[in-house]
């Protein structure tokens, strides 16, 4: 085709296609022909005339079907480049007005939750499985088919998030401890002294004498529960701020968090018991966190006292004491009769001046939670030692992701203070929630600043959280790819009725597990005075490791025994376990009309019986079999009872005795044909109770089986034992 027909032919198409657009090639050698084919045009009465290059003729045709084919052009190159919008799904379809849910191939059940702004009960609706959530846990991961179903039934509708790709490094907010001031500014403080040993050493007591306090009177049971934390001025006017950390096992996470506080660790040893478990366990503590000890000897007036002894213990477990060549002090005391306490406050005074102990004053606040709860009159109260700065009224306080604007000041006597200078402890009220025990502590200007803190440091643990779910999920995936890559590899092996009948069984076995299971478990709703003890006890129950029966704890917390906890409680056939707290009368109300158990302790090692007890109760009983008598039919015959037969088995007793009113089977070739009981037992023509060993007797059976010679007839009785759950503490 010439160059002058192919011009003529690419117009006529233009043409065709009106505005030239609908046809990309046509369009592109249009352009190509108008822009390099023409040469010279002419305007006459709305008409074009174009010469063509190659072949010298002219064509004529209207200037508006030019413009046409040049806008239309222009139209398509300018269409060509731009971008597909991505259709907002709110607002076209089936997912109009409907709210949008970003989602990720696979999520957990209390992160799809969190997107979907609902609670988890939701989710487990959807999922319809209400019959058996113990299945499913707040990070029991989901696929993306059953993330699809549940956003479908909620009635939203669903994109996938989108990853972030900003490599802006994400500012710091988070609040720090100040850089170290001046040595010049600083000045002396008392120092923080540790009580620490094993339980029933006398450590209470000698601090009763101390404080001129019936203490060890107040304790449950003549235990310390909770750590307690005072002042103490001696003669001359000397203060020594005192930590008593409970010396009970389950204790040990408040002995670690007392002695990382403090400056001194007085470890009490029992001059008629010596070093023992706790004992071991505080000198491990003390030397992790780096503190001088100061070892009282304490029941020195005892007749069975044998301090020397002890000193020796001691010297087997690295305390170099004086006596021997070391550095450790010694004191020989009697925390009852006060014996050589002063001489104890002494020796603390004198490491204390060696120690060269100082803090700085002034500036923004710092300090470490001891002991946190809610008081009925004061709500949330934190039992804190200060480290720096001076506390005062209208302080602003961050703790972990608790803030307290500081309302009131109280001493070891429930007297307000004004202020609090380093190593002086306090119970400061105002918190907004209870800070976890253990906590730093830190000043901020303002309650903005605080509350940008706490938001913070809440993004920050949701980032980290999610972090170790896609770590979690992403391990799922490989096993869930690696056990789908084998199935296929077996199914490969197998024909199509074996295929199917596999997915039967299997479709069966997933409607036995939605049905709840048969397995003994105590779930509990646990509620204590203060942080500590509450950590102590699920610090015991962490140690529970029999499958026997599950042990779980729905829910725990710090402040009296509220309807929900009784609530959440009946919902999941649990108990309430109350520790040094008490419960509110509608709470009771409500506990004895769903028929929840409320137990109601002081002392942590009862409270661990009366679990093992409720656990036990929990468990199915063991069915004992004892084999009572046994006999050999020689005679089967039968008898007419009115007009019905009735079969009578004739019988030896080889050993033992027969039973009436206990369990018989017949067994016949060693398989078992009758297990039940009989109906009738005679001896000759009478009936009787019982038949002894080499006696004949006859014997009918309710089923009215018809046994044959050489049968033997085994007479035993069923017991049920009551199991025992298998938990040792070690206290």
């Amino acid at each position: 085709m010439s160059s002058c027909k192919l011009s003529s032919y690419l117009y006529k198409q233009s043409i065709h296609c009106r505005l030239y657009s609908s046809s990309l090639s046509a369009a592109k050698h249009t352009r190509t022909w108008t822009q390099g084919c023409l040469v010279h045009s002419k305007y006459t009465h709305r008409q074009m005339s174009v010469l063509c290059q190659n072949c010298q003729k002219k064509y004529a045709f209207s200037d508006i079907s030019l413009n046409l084919m040049r806008r239309s052009c222009k139209t398509l190159a300018s269409t060509s480049k731009r971008k597909k919008k991505k259709l907002d799904p709110s607002k076209f379809g089936e997912g109009k007005g409907k709210k949008i849910v970003e989602v990720e191939k696979a999520m957990t059940v209390s992160s799809l939750a969190d997107a979907m702004g609902v609670k988890r009960d939701h989710i487990y609706d959807a999922m319809e499985v209400t019959s058996n959530l113990n299945r499913f846990k707040p990070d029991t991961i989901l696929d993306f088919d059953v993330i699809r179903d549940i956003i479908k039934k909620s009635n939203m509708v669903y994109t996938f998030k989108r990853e972030e790709t900003s490599q802006v490094e994400k500012k710091n907010l988070d609040a720090v401890r100040r850089p170290p001031c001046d040595p010049a500014v600083l000045k002396p403080r008392p120092p923080v002294v540790t009580i620490m040993g094993h339980v029933d050493h006398g450590k209470t007591t000698l601090l009763d004498y101390l404080r001129k306090t019936s203490v060890a009177a107040g304790e449950a049971g003549g235990i310390t529960q909770h750590i307690g934390a005072f002042s103490v001025s001696l003669k001359d006017n000397q203060k020594i701020t005192f930590l008593d950390t409970p010396g009970h096992a389950a204790f040990s996470a408040m002995r670690s968090r007392g002695a990382h506080v403090t400056d001194i660790v007085i470890l009490v040893v029992a001059a008629d018991d010596g070093v023992m478990e706790q004992t071991r366990e505080s000198i491990k503590f003390a030397e992790q966190a780096g503190v001088p000890l100061i070892v009282a000897i304490n029941k020195c007036d005892k007749p069975v006292a044998d301090p020397e002894q002890a000193k020796r213990e001691l010297l087997g477990h690295g305390i170099q004491l004086e006596d021997f060549g070391g550095e450790v002090q010694a004191v020989k005391i009697s925390a009852l009769k006060g014996t050589n306490i002063d001489i104890l406050g002494e020796s603390i005074i004198a490491q204390a001046e060696v120690m060269e102990l100082k803090a700085d004053v002034t500036g923004l606040v710092q300090a470490n939670v001891i002991e946190s709860k809610v008081d009925r009159g004061k709500g949330p109260v934190a039992t804190i030692i200060v480290e720096r700065g001076t506390l005062k009224k209208g302080c602003i306080l961050v703790a972990g992701k608790s803030m307290c604007r500081v309302r009131n000041l109280y001493n070891e006597h429930n007297q307000q203070i004004g202020e609090a200078p380093p190593s002086t402890p306090v119970e400061v009220a105002g918190w907004k929630e209870i800070p976890a025990a253990g906590e730093l502590i830190l000043e901020v200007e303002s309650e903005k600043r605080a509350r940008e803190v706490i938001d913070w440091r809440t993004q920050n643990e949701k980032e980290e959280r999610l972090k170790q779910d896609a770590v979690v999920i992403e391990k799922k995936a490989q096993e869930q790819h690696k056990a789908h890559t084998e199935k296929r590899k077996v199914n490969s092996l197998l024909t199509w009725k074996e295929i199917r009948m596999r997915k039967a069984a299997e479709q069966m076995k997933l409607g036995k597990e939605n049905v709840k299971s048969d397995h003994p478990e105590l779930n509990i709703v646990l509620k204590g005075d203060v942080d500590g003890s509450v950590e102590a006890i699920l610090d015991a129950m962490a140690t529970y490791d029999s499958d026997q029966c599950t042990l779980d704890v729905l829910h725990c917390g710090v402040g009296v025994v509220s309807d929900k906890d009784v609530e959440i409680a009946s919902t999941f056939d649990g108990i309430v376990v109350a520790f040094n707290v008490v419960v509110s009368s509608s709470a009771e109300t409500l506990a004895n009309k769903l028929g929840v158990t409320i137990q109601k302790h002081s002392i942590i090692y009862k409270l661990i019986d009366d679990l093992k007890e409720e656990l036990n109760e929990r468990l199915p009983p063991v069915e004992e079999v004892s084999v009572l008598g046994e006999a050999t039919v020689l005679q089967p015959f039968t008898i007419s009872v009115g007009k019905r037969k009735v079969h009578v088995a004739g019988c030896r007793v080889n050993k033992g005795s027969l039973k009436i009113g206990q369990q018989f089977k017949v067994v016949r070739n060693q398989d078992t044909v009758y297990e039940g009981q009989v109906t009738s037992l005679k001896h000759h023509k009478d009936d009787v109770k019982s038949v002894k060993k080499d006696m004949e007797c006859g014997l009918s059976f309710k089923e009215n089986i018809e046994c044959v010679n050489g049968d033997v007839i085994i007479c035993y009785e069923v017991s049920h034992i009551p199991q025992k759950i298998n938990w040792e503490l070690g206290f």
